[in-house]
């Protein structure tokens, strides 16, 4: 990978009231915000390290700037397809504010060496940024690295150890640039748009969690959606609510307080035995959504929604107490190991296969083009 420094834009903490609320309009006021003189521009170029700490869990990664020539030649891969409407949206955000608000969240197998030299960083400086978050409960640390001889060890290191990366978080954002890009109309249009504001976390500093689906039967009913369900698992009712124990069970809940595990049956795992991957999301998809229910395009089926894992079952309880007619599935986790397999393979993950954690702030380092 090409990792670049570059002049960030920072937020002035000193005139922030209420962090909270500031964060979470940067979306869509940072232009205003910018007029008003609630940002400013640092003087050199950098790389910056980015901590997140929570109570049980902290996460550290690399900002910086990466060339969108990286993601149009494959070296920075995605799992996922994008959706038209939503990259029409990006692209007028984009235009409005004229900078990329948000990093877009790279992954990649962990590298001793770059590990080595952030715990350095870390450890013999004081960060520039320390920002608490109090409805997150969380910290948000900025190390800014100016050196020349430590921004020239973090490129020879990317270059020399990542030759790939995959998005985690920010398929979008990340699409929408390389639309900027190819659509650019002259050279300084080109050099303009050639920027990805990007985070590197490797693998160990990141959680992948189920992402979990609720549907909503439409012109079946729950009995002969239950009958047609036996046929390709092993049903089992369960006395209270849990998550699924491993691959190739999951959990399914149904109003008002039933609790299934289901386990696909020998003979639907046959059919794949020769497949290197093989996820319950897609095989829930494939048999039970497409299968059963007859759904199509499952990413904006309106009969479909989704609960991220960190909401736990909680989330699909609530989802399912709004409608009788609704049926959660509790899913495994993707492992990291599968993601990669399969994108280097050159195939996607189903539509919400995965939930990443860290989860970064929008306007906490902007990058201007």
């Amino acid at each position: 990978m090409h990792i670049v420094p570059f002049k960030a834009i920072f937020p002035n903490l000193d005139y922030l009231q209420s962090v909270d609320g500031f964060f979470s309009t940067v979306k869509e006021d940072y232009p205003e915000y910018m007029e008003s003189g609630f940002f400013s521009r640092t003087e050199k170029e950098a790389i910056y390290l980015y901590q997140i700490r929570r109570q049980n869990r902290q996460f550290t990664g690399v900002i910086c700037s990466s060339k969108i020539e990286d993601y149009l030649n494959g070296f920075i891969k995605k799992h996922e397809f994008t959706i038209a409407s939503k990259e029409q949206r990006q692209l007028h955000l984009l235009l409005r504010r004229k900078a990329i608000v948000k990093p877009i969240l790279l992954t990649y197998p962990d590298v001793p060496e770059i590990e080595d030299l952030i715990q350095n960083i870390l450890s013999n400086y004081e960060p520039d940024f320390n920002i608490e978050f109090s409805e997150e409960g969380a910290h948000h640390l900025i190390w800014t690295v100016t050196h020349p001889d430590l921004i020239a060890t973090f490129q020879d290191l990317f270059e020399k150890h990542v030759p790939f990366s995959y998005i985690a978080d920010g398929h979008h954002r990340t699409s929408t640039s390389a639309l900027l890009y190819n659509r650019a109309k002259t050279p300084e249009q080109r050099q303009k748009y050639n920027a990805l504001l990007c985070a590197f976390f490797p693998a160990s500093q990141i959680d992948i969690y189920d992402f979990n689906r609720v549907v909503e039967l439409d012109d079946m009913s729950m009995s002969s959606f239950l009958v047609q369900l036996s046929a390709v698992f092993d049903m089992k009712p369960i006395e209270k609510a849990r998550k699924p124990e491993g691959k190739f069970e999951i959990i399914m809940h149904i109003a008002p307080d039933e609790w299934y595990s289901l386990k696909w049956k020998v003979k639907i795992l046959e059919l794949y035995k020769d497949k290197n991957v093989l996820l319950d999301c897609a095989l829930l998809d494939e048999w039970v959504l497409k299968g059963i229910l007859n759904m199509e395009n499952l990413k904006e089926n309106l009969l479909i929604s989704y609960v991220e894992g960190p909401k736990d079952l909680q989330g699909i309880e609530k989802k399912v107490r709004k409608n009788n007619q609704a049926i959660g599935f509790s899913l495994y986790p993707v492992h990291f190991d599968e993601m990669v397999a399969l994108v280097d393979q050159g195939e996607v993950l189903p539509p919400k296969s995965t939930w990443f954690e860290p989860r970064m702030k929008n306007g906490l380092v902007v990058l201007e083009f």
